[in-house]
């Protein structure tokens, strides 16, 4: 299954000022969600940010904040318990999904899309954990449950479609 542009929506969890510091790689799971964004937002795609309690953990980075439509708080790990589904648009099915932490509010809002039938790539080099073996195991686990793993270069190539898009030099230049 390929993810097309008319079709997909990226979410964007959790990626908070002061949990980012404690991530493994944090610098690069945030540089990897800002691409993410930036080639979906170029391509006509919305971008939903969510917040876990962020009284406590702080709003997302602001790089990540801006290039968000919309940013949910909430206090569920799944954020299917806390308004995204409500949030989604209703002709999208397909949930692109990136960021913190991997084992806990990444896997699960990915279980509660895959459960309520939503087609879900996971961006494997946008996804964090403190630990990398609580990330891999996760990732995993969300394979084995029917999340596509995907990278953040084969989803721009992907929505692309054609190297005579509109947009193939600009999406071209921010993988690079």
């Amino acid at each position: 299954m390929l993810n097309t542009v008319d079709e997909s929506v990226v979410v964007l969890v959790d990626l908070q000022r002061r949990l980012m510091p404690a991530i493994h790689q944090g610098e690069q799971v945030i540089a990897q969600s800002v691409r993410l964004a930036r080639i979906a937002g170029l391509l006509g795609m919305p971008v939903l940010g969510t917040e876990q309690s962020p009284g406590s953990l702080g709003e997302n980075v602001e790089e990540i904040k801006r290039l968000c439509v919309e940013t949910l708080a909430k206090e569920s790990f799944d954020a299917c318990a806390d308004g995204l589904l409500k949030a989604l648009p209703a002709q999208r099915t397909k949930i692109v999904v990136a960021g913190c932490e991997a084992h806990v509010c990444v896997m699960q809002t990915v279980l509660g899309l895959i459960d309520r039938g939503y087609q879900v790539a996971l961006v494997r080099d946008a996804v964090g954990s403190r630990r990398p073996v609580d990330r891999d195991t996760a990732l995993e686990r969300l394979r084995h449950a029917g999340a596509t793993l995907v990278t953040t270069e084969m989803l721009a190539f992907e929505w692309l479609g054609r190297a005579d898009h509109v947009h193939f030099r600009e999406v071209l230049k921010l993988v690079k």
